[in-house]
């Protein structure tokens, strides 16, 4: 970084060297003629257009992995309650309810907290009750299947978290922030001051687009927090058709949490 800034300094003064001893030498136009502000203006205004449409890009990345990683997480918690009517009755019931479990707690309790980067340590507590039970089916052909969709599960969920915290660092934005707002003064300067109502409408047009720009950037970096936010839909169809599965093989045994994934306490 500070070979960037000795550079961009060296070539500011060397700018300005070159236009007061250089200039003279090779052009014949008169000092107090060359390029004007509003000249300078169109690079400026390019400049910020390329920056926030690269940083859009850079965030909308960040978006689809999000939303591809918890399709991921629901497709991998499918394959192991599919995986689980290979166990033995015991296990399959422990492994298909905790299924259930898993998917409650993370609509309930890591969803809202993604909101804000975060994660929660509540489905934590039933992919332990999926390794405690892996181990009583250990030497079986099912173990193998199990410990890998439950792999897929723990990847696709720790993608999941990685994308809920913002890809784009703060000083980023603060800095396209602070570039738009020159943009849009630089823009104001070069406007005429009479006759202008067309400028004026163009000038708030153009802020416009670029304000909704910044503000899209923004929304798409938290994608679980924002406008355009990733649903839980894949996951909570997960749950839905295991929760009917478990009920239909298991009817006499009760879910061993609430709606919202938390364990249920014996009385």
């Amino acid at each position: 970084m500070a070979l960037v800034i000795v550079v961009a300094v060296i070539a500011l003064f060397a700018g300005l060297a070159a236009n007061r001893w250089l200039r003279p030498r090779l052009l014949s136009e008169d000092d107090d003629t060359g390029m004007a502000v509003k000249d300078l203006v169109g690079p400026l205004l390019t400049l910020t257009v390329l920056l926030l449409a690269f940083v859009l890009v850079t965030a909308n990345g960040s978006y689809g992995k999000a939303e591809v990683a918890s399709r991921g997480e629901a497709r991998a918690l499918d394959q192991l309650v599919e995986t689980a009517e290979y166990a033995p009755d015991a296990q399959r019931a422990r492994i298909q309810a905790a299924a259930v479990c898993y998917a409650r707690a993370v609509q309930a309790h890591e969803w809202p907290a993604m909101s804000v980067g975060n994660g929660s340590p509540a489905p934590s507590v039933w992919s332990t009750d999926f390794r405690q039970t892996f181990r009583t089916l250990e030497g079986k052909p099912v173990f193998g299947m199990l410990i890998a969709a439950d792999n897929k599960r723990s990847e696709e969920r720790e993608e999941r978290l990685t994308q809920a915290s913002a890809s784009i660092p703060s000083a980023i934005f603060w800095f396209l922030l602070a570039t738009l707002f020159i943009t849009v003064v630089a823009l104001g300067i070069c406007l005429p001051r009479k006759n202008n109502r067309g400028q004026l409408i163009t000038l708030t047009v153009i802020t416009a687009l670029l304000t909704t720009m910044l503000i899209i950037i923004r929304d798409v970096d938290r994608p679980f927090g924002g406008i355009i936010d990733v649903e839980p839909t894949a996951i909570s169809e997960v749950e839905r058709q295991a929760t009917r599965d478990f009920l239909a093989h298991h009817p006499a045994t009760q879910i061993p949490c609430d709606q919202k994934g938390d364990r249920r306490r014996l009385v």
